[in-house]
């Protein structure tokens, strides 16, 4: 009995340790994207001048990321100052709120906050308050669909802070919702300083003082529970797989999903208009599946050379109309597709030269805005790939995909061993030359009878 009293604690902690390791090292992979390794926002600060009692610094904001972008109502940036930091102007974005800054007499500080949030002006701005790469309401395109377009800037002047490279002290505590949780930002860390090209592309001007902010999103942070699914079909099956049922929760019990709302409802118009202190939170249509989007790949047609396959997205959410919206969809025969049609495609090859992952998107001012659920709450469209006699098959369900992001969020799949599969003529039994006389010989003596 002493030697189990003893040996029990052990066991017990190795056990917590062992949980607790799994957890940690869960949170961290989580983070990690295989299909975009290095995908990060990075907010870079450029001390451009210095004031009185304090800097002049543009402040950038770069979406590293190839297809996960920021949508409206847009990012938000915050962090704590170091010391006794206030904001004197901003220009291409504002604070959400002014703070206690009673204590100035005369000239009213922008921002006297402690911990102040800074979000994106809107379309429209007046040009006196504007700077370049601002002003688009918070959003973000994703590196891959249009760089032009994925980065966001503003520039703020700081007093009651350092007036040289040596005294001024970075920021803490940076957060980033896009617009909400999901992202982790780790600490400021000074850089080699940002050199500036003029017009005339003969003198390169540099910040004071640089330092970066690198901002890495998680899926489990921003939503626990799964926002999209994936179902399956093929002309040569009778069998449409859907979605795994309860793939983003179940009904009545999804608090994240919140409520489930059946099309045919009497009550459906005052129950989207009503979006409540959340307007974030889904309101979806009540399916076995309770994702807000569904994804579904059918293979239509086998050609001698070719085969094309059609992909459809439902959106079943009603407070969400989706824009600049993209899919990721792993297949091996990317490398072979000869056309898509109104999508548009680029090839992501994360490790090097393997062709086997595509971005699709929509056509600007023609399918990219996916509408709310409803009748025109969906967009589809066709692939044609070519067949390569070294790979291709029908068999055991390669001609569908192994994985399906829908903006950035990997999508549930259902499970390998119900994939629609070739009809099984292995086991049919052929009729025997036999049997096949003797069907003709009772036949003739039928006619003969009859």
């Amino acid at each position: 009995m002493k030697i189990m009293f003893c040996f029990l604690p052990n066991i017990q902690c190795m056990f917590f340790f062992f949980l607790l390791s799994c957890t940690f090292f869960t949170s961290i992979t989580e983070a990690y994207d295989p299909l975009d390794p290095n995908g990060n926002i990075t907010i870079k600060w450029d001390v451009m001048s210095w004031t009185a009692d304090g800097y002049v610094a543009v402040v950038t904001v770069n979406n590293f990321q190839q297809y996960r972008h920021i949508s409206a109502p847009g990012w938000s940036i915050g962090w704590t100052w170091a010391k006794k930091e206030v904001i004197w102007y901003m220009a291409g974005g504002q604070t959400t709120e002014q703070g206690d800054c009673s204590k100035f007499k005369g000239n009213i500080p922008h921002c006297c906050k402690k911990d102040p949030t800074v979000v994106d002006l809107l379309p429209g701005t007046p040009y006196n308050q504007q700077i370049a790469n601002c002003c688009k309401g918070g959003v973000l395109s994703s590196w891959a669909q249009d760089p032009i377009n994925a980065v966001a800037a503003f520039q703020l002047s700081v007093g009651s802070a350092g007036t040289t490279n040596k005294t001024v002290k970075l920021p803490k505590n940076f957060t980033l919702k896009a617009p909400g949780p999901g992202y982790t930002c780790g600490p400021a860390k000074i850089v080699t300083p940002t050199q500036f090209r003029l017009g005339d592309k003969r003198r390169v001007t540099q910040a004071f003082m640089t330092w970066n902010v690198t901002c890495t999103y998680s899926q489990f942070l921003a939503q626990r529970t799964p926002t999209c699914c994936v179902s399956l079909s093929s002309f040569y099956n009778d069998t449409i797989v859907p979605c795994p049922t309860c793939s983003c929760g179940c009904q009545g019990n999804s608090p994240q999903l919140g409520n489930c709302i059946d099309p045919d409802s009497p009550h459906l118009a005052s129950s989207v208009s009503n979006t409540g202190k959340n307007s974030l939170t889904p309101l979806v249509q009540c399916t076995s599946h309770m994702c807000p989007i569904r994804v579904h790949w059918h293979i239509k047609v086998n050609y001698k050379k070719f085969w094309r396959v059609k992909v459809t997205v439902t959106n079943f959410n009603y407070r969400m109309n989706y824009s600049d919206w993209n899919l990721v969809i792993k297949h091996p025969n990317f490398d072979n597709l000869t056309e898509p049609f109104s999508f548009n495609y680029k090839s992501i090859t994360p490790y090097g030269t393997i062709n086997d992952t595509a971005m699709l998107w929509g056509i600007k001012f023609y399918n990219d805005f996916l509408m709310q659920a409803g009748p025109i709450g969906n967009v589809q469209s066709e692939l044609l790939f070519r067949k390569d006699k070294s790979t291709f098959t029908f068999e055991k369900g390669w001609a569908f995909p192994t994985r399906i992001y829908f903006n950035g969020d990997n999508c549930v799949m259902p499970p390998p061993d119900a994939y629609p599969w070739l009809p099984n003529t292995g086991s049919r039994q052929e009729p025997s030359l036999l049997a096949m006389v003797m069907v003709s010989l009772v036949a003739l003596l039928f006619e003969a009878y009859a």
